[in-house]
């Protein structure tokens, strides 16, 4: 039987329903005629809920010291949440003093934010790489003077007591692990006995009570505070289990390691879970050689219902899933549904997944990603199309609205709808300039429509307008399509590339390469480091071909990297080229690594760059 004619596993989504309108300035407005459902906007209320229900239900899980699984449930997590939020009543913080959370994912993290909401006082989850992996804690210094917080939540005192004395030693901390003199411990704490005020709080919070703050990564400058309002975030859990309705009632069985100070990890990961009476099992792996082991071991006790995560750990787990039969048995035993984010998904990995179902349960499963956002509380738009391929971003969710604008021969994608964040905290220049004269949220990412004459078809990715340049010629290059190719070219080998080009005569790249991947390419990860694989001989082949592929293909100097040079370096975090997701700031690295630039435009080709020829 060939895969494409295999049956998919049956799970309801909600089918397209897509009213497309044109402005008289020509816009083109897209919205779905499915009403968005009711519902409460108080986070907690929706905890409150399923302690009535399932009191008893494992709500989260993390393995502890000994390796065993720590299970909190429903009915637990309520308790304890109410004697958090009463010692937090006792304490500076404030809607103008929120909690800053500098450790990443834990039932403690978990319960001390549903405990800040629950009384109506922001927090923010702030990336544990700003004061862990940071030499100068730059970034992390900018997060907390714009935040100002009241108090300081980490899950060891001793690993984060140099990030805290760098930048607020005068703050109260709360810490799990190696509690330090001056530290309060998390135990402690949780001793609280709920008071009467925690209720008589609670019921003051509204729609538009400030739930998080998010830092945005910083792909494109420094850390923007997103507000997401309680409205915003069960507006958007409604958004997203309309579309995908098998999540309902307990329908999500987890086990994820995205990180909760990003919005997919957390509002969409942990919300949904809170929102639908599911259980989420944390991972403390990670797409990494390393990290993947660990992902595995959970693997082997966890089946998920749905499997979230970013393409590279797709394409981690793929050889694993193939040569161990009982472990791709246990994973795919519940399976309904893929999703990725972050990133584009490579085709191979794509096939990779559907071959893997096939043999395993004799069916296909539903791959999806859509558009997100950490302003969208994150989702905007889904793909339910089952069958579809990589790069599908699908239509909008009930109750948003899209506009796309033109400019020059791309359209901007602009949203409006109860899950947009209201702005960004304490900047209202930068708030008042991503907002458009009818209220829409300017993404800056490009999208078009996959049929023009119909809607319910869904759009496609078209690269971020901000990136894009203008050759001498006058020629527009879109950097996101470039970049998309290149990577698809190198098969693999080439996990980014940062795109050079602005009033030149030609594009170039310098290649960011897989070094996972580059390592089982040549067969040896004894002996290699960054610098080594830059210069094997295998490397440099294949880094060559994938420029002689683009060049073929090329439609014109627009579409062909001309020169290229692989990367013997670590991309630096503290200079802003590379987030702490992994995301590339393409404007950084071109002014940091200038000189690389200037190797690329030399008059004679330098050693060490690669070159197409036709």
């Amino acid at each position: 039987m060939e895969l494409k004619k295999t049956p998919f596993l049956d799970i309801p989504t909600l089918a397209p329903d897509i009213i497309k309108k044109v402005s008289a300035t020509g816009d083109i407005i897209l919205e779905t005629r499915v009403a968005l459902e009711e519902g409460s906007s108080r986070i907690t209320d929706h905890l409150k809920y399923w302690v009535e229900k399932i009191p008893n239900k494992v709500f989260l899980a993390q393995r502890d010291e000994n390796g065993q699984w720590e299970k909190v449930t429903y009915g637990e997590a309520w308790k304890k949440m109410l004697g958090i939020a009463a010692y937090l009543l006792q304490t500076p913080v404030s809607v103008e003093k929120p909690i800053a959370i500098l450790s990443g994912n834990s039932v403690e993290h978990g319960l001390i934010a549903l405990a800040a909401m629950h009384i109506g006082i922001p927090y923010s989850p702030i990336s544990p790489a700003y004061s862990l992996r940071s030499t100068d804690y730059v970034k992390l210094k900018h997060c907390m003077e714009l935040l100002t917080p009241g108090l300081i939540f980490v899950q060891n005192g001793k690993q984060f007591s140099k990030a805290i004395h760098a930048v607020a030693s005068h703050l109260p901390v709360i810490a799990v692990n190696d509690v330090l003199e001056g530290q309060t411990s998390f135990d402690e704490v949780c001793k609280t006995e709920a008071s009467e005020e925690v209720g008589n709080t609670h019921g003051t919070i509204q729609s538009d009570t400030i739930a998080k703050i998010l830092f945005t990564s910083g792909s494109t400058g420094w850390p923007k505070g997103v507000i997401n309002t309680h409205g915003n975030i069960t507006t958007n859990w409604r958004q997203i289990t309309q579309t995908f309705p098998f999540m309902k009632n307990g329908g999500l069985e987890l086990i994820d390691w995205l990180p909760w100070n990003h919005t997919f990890g957390g509002n969409h990961n942990f919300g949904l879970t809170l929102y639908n009476g599911g259980t989420l099992y944390i991972d403390e792996g990670n797409p990494t050689p390393k990290g993947i082991k660990t992902t595995i071991q959970n693997l082997r006790e966890v089946a998920p219902t749905v499997y979230f995560n970013v393409p590279k750990g797709f394409e981690e787990l793929i050889p694993i899933l193939r040569a161990d039969d009982t472990l791709r048995n246990h994973f795919f035993s519940q399976l309904k549904m893929f999703f990725y984010a972050g990133a584009s998904m490579p085709q191979h990995v794509w096939d990779g997944l559907e071959q893997l179902a096939y043999d395993t349960i004799g069916k296909r499963l539903l791959i999806s990603t859509g558009l997100g956002m950490t302003e969208a509380s994150p989702s905007a738009l889904f793909n339910t199309e089952f069958g579809s391929q990589s790069g599908m971003l699908g239509v909008p969710v009930p109750g948003l609205r899209m506009k796309l604008v033109r400019d020059g021969d791309k359209l901007e994608a602009r949203f409006k709808g109860g899950n947009l964040t209201p702005g960004y905290w304490r900047n209202p220049e930068a708030t008042q300039k991503v907002f458009d004269e009818d209220g829409y949220y300017k993404t800056g990412d490009a999208l078009k429509m996959v049929d023009e004459n119909e809607p319910n078809k869904g759009m496609l990715f078209d690269g971020r307008i901000s990136e894009d340049f203008k050759l001498d010629t006058g020629t527009w290059v879109r950097v996101g399509v470039m970049r998309s190719r290149l990577i698809k070219a190198g098969n693999g080998i080439i996990r980014d590339a940062v795109i050079a080009g602005h009033d030149e005569s030609y594009i170039s790249a310098i290649i960011i390469l897989d070094q996972h991947l580059c390592e089982k390419r040549i067969g040896d990860s004894t002996k290699t480091n960054i610098k080594s694989l830059a210069k094997h001989p295998l490397v440099i082949e294949e880094v060559q071909q994938a420029l002689n592929q683009l060049g073929f293909e090329s439609t014109g100097s627009s579409t062909c990297i001309v020169k290229a040079i692989i990367a013997d370096f670590e991309l630096d975090m503290d200079k802003g080229e590379v987030t702490d997701k992994g995301s590339i700031n393409q404007r950084a690295v071109l002014t940091h690594r200038r000189e690389l630039v200037e190797h690329l435009y030399a008059p004679q080709t330098m050693n060490g760059t690669l070159e197409f020829k036709k």
